[in-house]
């Protein structure tokens, strides 16, 4: 008698090196694109009449549509397959673009720039692409795989920025967007390398005979995982630091009296380094213990960010902290999936992890708008500095107590717990209302800001309006250089 066919799962895999270059060049692509939102920033408020707080509150949509999106967009990817979910991804991403193009209100702007494109870059980002390269590659290769497709992000943003940047220049910011839509549909074309079901790769590497859990069981045992928790919230600082970084670190440096040239070299110094750093990690984490090599990371960023601020401020030490920290940016994102997919498997991976970054992505938030709250009510960035080295050091510690291996199963007869993600992340950012608040009455003179050439900020507009400008980008949030 012959054997029963079990379907998808006798699909050939493709070989690691397409499975890499397809994934890295869909990285590449949709950070890439996304890297570029910076330079649309005068442009377009020119073109449409209104304040950079319009634009600004666009991207912070887009910022929280992303996160928000990524587990759904993960459990799809999960349940029928990466290609389908970066494929629609891409058209949607697309149409966002396209809609951003013929914008000619803030409403618009905020439906194209800001939802639209969030829940397209939620489909085809990163997160998804890293969860189906994990599944398809070797254990022994995963490390690797994810660090090489993470560095990749940071290469697509090298080379469309300045080819966007001419664009605008020479045929405006609606030809450049229409561009960049044609550019995101790339994806299509190397998304099928990619196929296949979660749930099919992950019998295949387990036997034939295996039994893949549903998403509810891994949802409660994620959720049960003390592990899984700890991980979640050490995310949640990687986003607080990147963010806060990438968004403020321009006009620190103004404050201590460095000019802007010093500034975007140290954020493109960021953007290069963080290529080996990522590459660095995805090896380093095929070979030994990846939550001890994350608290390392993260005591490092803690070490540099304290040399830092209290090292006498010049153009050097800008721009060796830009090389430092850039270092150490991204390279938690292969070692953090990694983890994930070593605790729960690879069938629901993609939904994990899209959880994980919702985490990332609320530090990500409270990161931005903290950081210029309370320079504007202290009158210096540094309270927001030490903040972020005690984060560094709690996120060192959390890691050294993270068991990276299989997760025990929930307890039976149990109801359904919450969102795994919400709890503790919530308690961070209820950490840094309470900061925000308790400096909101420090007795700082009435209308400091810690400048002294008349650009200060008001209380009224320290929130978004802390978040525009024109510039560089990171890999994963933007990074606004002030007039």
């Amino acid at each position: 008698m012959t054997a029963p066919s079990i379907g998808p799962t006798t699909r050939a895999t493709p070989p690691p090196w397409l499975l890499l270059l397809a994934g890295s060049v869909i990285t590449a692509l949709s950070l890439g694109v996304r890297s570029t939102f910076g330079l649309f920033l005068d442009p377009v408020i020119d073109t449409l009449g209104t304040g950079r707080g319009a634009f600004a509150l666009a991207i912070a949509i887009q910022n929280l549509v992303w996160g928000l999106s990524q587990p759904l967009a993960g459990a799809v990817a999960d349940r029928f397959g990466s290609a389908r979910v970066l494929s629609v991804g891409a058209v949607v991403y697309a149409l966002g673009l396209l809609l951003m193009s013929t914008a000619e209100s803030s409403g618009a702007l905020y439906l194209s720039a800001g939802f639209v494109i969030g829940v397209g870059t939620g489909a085809a980002s990163f997160a998804v692409v890293l969860a189906a390269v994990g599944r398809m590659v070797p254990p022994s290769r995963r490390s690797m795989a994810l660090g090489v497709v993470t560095a990749m992000g940071s290469v697509g943003q090298f080379i469309l920025v300045p080819v966007v940047q001419q664009l605008v220049d020479a045929s405006g910011w609606e030809a450049a967007a229409v561009v960049l839509a044609v550019i995101i549909l790339t994806v299509i074309a190397c998304a099928p390398v990619l196929r296949g079901r979660a749930v099919d790769h992950a019998t295949r590497e387990a036997g034939a005979d295996a039994e893949i859990r549903p998403l509810g069981h891994e949802l409660r045992r994620a959720a049960h995982s003390r592990s899984y928790r700890l991980l979640n919230m050490a995310f949640f600082v990687c986003g607080f630091h990147v963010t806060f970084i990438a968004v403020h670190l321009t006009s620190y440096a103004e404050d201590v009296g460095q000019s802007r040239s010093v500034a975007a070299t140290a954020l493109a110094l960021i953007g290069l380094f963080n290529i080996v750093g990522s590459l660095t990690a995805g090896i380093l984490g095929g070979r030994h213990s990846k939550s001890r090599l994350l608290s390392l990371i993260y005591a490092a960023r803690a070490v540099v960010i304290t040399g830092y601020v209290l090292i006498p401020a010049s153009a050097t030490t800008t721009v060796v902290f830009g090389a430092l920290i850039g270092l150490l940016w991204l390279s938690t994102v292969p070692l953090t999936s990694g983890i994930v997919a070593g605790q729960f498997g690879t069938a629901h991976s993609g939904t994990l992890f899209g959880i994980v970054f919702l985490s990332h992505q609320l530090g990500a938030f409270v990161g931005a708008w903290m950081g210029g709250t309370l320079a504007d009510r202290a009158g210096s960035y540094d309270p927001v500095w030490w903040i972020a080295v005690g984060l560094g050091v709690l996120a060192a510690l959390l890691h050294l107590m993270i068991d990276e291996g299989p997760q025990p199963a929930p307890p039976d007869a149990v109801r359904v717990a919450p969102n795994p993600a919400g709890g503790l992340a919530a308690v961070l950012v209820v950490v840094g209302l309470t900061a925000v608040l308790s400096f909101a009455s420090a007795d700082a003179a009435p209308g400091s800001t810690g400048r002294d050439n008349g650009r200060a900020a008001t209380a009224e507009n320290s929130g978004l309006e802390t978040l525009v400008g024109v510039g560089y980008f990171c890999a994963l949030h933007p990074v606004w250089l002030p007039d």
